[in-house]
């Protein structure tokens, strides 16, 4: 059996977790805290440490197997060039070849750049992000607003969560990626419901796609979709359509 390490982002916690339990492979899923890639030598950092700590060996070899695992899947995309620079001493890595989790979530490069290209302005939103990020929402600037009341005073407040949600002008549309046979879809697709009537944005539900996560943690790696890293070489951008490459 095909033994896989599995280093991804929180936000993938629920589809890695699902599409894990059903894999023909051995899968042993490490989850990283949602939040790394916004700084990205703490994101490369964390990865690298789980990288090393999976070089070590296989902990379950209870059978006189081989000692190792077989590969290591890094379930990031380039995500703000957060994994740059990361490399493995013996496993081969396994990357997608995507800039982000979003590509995962809808299934392939093609269609996240179809729909990036044709609905500029577009807010993703995901069970992982809702659970696990703090998406843009009524109830994420009513509490930034009553913390900074406590601490600031009212005309103060006002400012800063005016000044918070600046960045957001850039969006006009919210987009609610659903993985159906997850489950519960309603609390999630209600909630990015609000937070599009709260902005003014457009509300859109579009279907996932399982296929290129599940291709990946049942050992198929197509090189269209995925680069697989020798050891001792390290992972860069190729600042290109396959967006990652190794030297």
């Amino acid at each position: 059996m095909v033994k896989l390490k599995v280093i991804a982002c929180d936000v993938l916690n629920r589809e890695i977790s699902y599409l894990a339990s059903q894999s023909r492979c051995f899968v042993d899923v490490t989850f990283l805290r949602q939040g790394l890639h916004c700084t990205p030598s703490k994101l490369a950092k964390a990865v690298q440490e789980e990288i090393d700590r999976a070089n070590q060996g296989f902990p379950y070899n209870n059978y006189g197997g081989e000692p190792d695992y077989d590969y290591i899947v890094v379930g990031y995309g380039l995500c703000s060039n957060g994994i740059v620079g990361i490399s493995s001493e013996k496993i081969p890595l396994v990357i997608p070849k995507a800039h982000d989790c979003i590509t995962l979530l809808l299934g392939s490069r093609k269609r996240y750049k179809e729909w990036f290209d044709k609905n500029p302005g577009t807010y993703w939103f995901s069970r992982g992000w809702i659970e696990r990020g703090a998406q843009p929402s009524e109830e994420r600037y009513r509490a930034l607003y009553d913390e900074y009341l406590a601490k600031y005073g009212k005309e103060d407040a006002e400012y800063l969560v005016s000044t918070e949600k600046g960045w957001l002008e850039d969006y006009s549309k919210a987009v609610f990626i659903n993985w159906s046979f997850l489950g519960n879809s309603d609390y999630y697709r209600q909630f990015t419901e609000r937070s599009a009537q709260y902005f003014n944005w457009s509300y859109t539900l579009v279907n996932g796609d399982f296929m290129l996560l599940n291709k990946i943690l049942n050992g198929t790696f197509d090189q269209k979709e995925v680069l697989v890293v020798p050891p001792g070489k390290k992972v860069c951008p190729s600042f290109g359509e396959d967006i990652i490459k190794f030297e």
